[in-house]
């Protein structure tokens, strides 16, 4: 996949699954041939950042639980996601913690009464920090792009922030927009 562009679409990261059906990225991966999966480096309660706090409406410092993750195709890694929620909304659950959630984390949201019904998502590309250049493997010179996305309950609360990090020269991001 070196020197091939990933197409990929939000739409099935924000619905939850089905039970014992493939989380969004092992069947985007499978679909196109290859295997996906996740390493979990951290999970579990920090001080939110301001930009966390701005993206979840809590304030900087206020406690959120973060799932860190490296998503991986074929074992190699290709993109890096913080996953952010408010405390009082994932603390004690699956989210505070290392293990694979069945079903996915936005399946878990919505069985604790907050499913997704709106997204905003803001991209940007910049030249990678070091651990974001070691971890993907990138060459020097090589920028990525930053994809911010927080989800919103049916009641307009933020429920989720996500912070991907991606190599931009390996990455096409699709939107479809309906209207009406």
């Amino acid at each position: 996949m070196s020197d091939s562009k990933w197409v990929s679409a939000s739409m099935p990261y924000l619905t939850p699954r089905e039970r014992g059906q493939a989380d969004a990225w092992g069947a985007e991966a499978a679909a196109r041939g290859g295997k996906g999966g996740q390493r979990i480096v951290h999970a579990g309660e920090v001080p939110a950042s301001d930009e966390v706090a701005g993206l979840l409406g809590v304030a900087p410092g206020d406690d959120v639980v973060v799932r860190r993750r490296v998503i991986e195709l074929d074992a190699a890694p290709v993109e890096l996601t913080d996953t952010y929620y408010p405390a009082a909304i994932a603390r004690g659950t699956h989210l505070a913690e290392r293990g694979k959630i069945p079903g996915g984390a936005v399946t878990l949201l919505a069985g604790l009464g907050h499913r997704g019904v709106r997204v905003r998502e803001d991209v940007t590309a910049r030249m990678p920090d070091p651990d974001e250049r070691e971890t993907l493997r990138l060459d020097t010179g090589e920028p990525v792009l930053r994809l911010s996305r927080v989800t919103f309950d049916d009641a307009d609360r933020p429920v989720q922030a996500d912070l991907m990090v991606m190599p931009a020269g390996r990455q096409q991001l699709r939107y479809e927009i309906r209207i009406g």
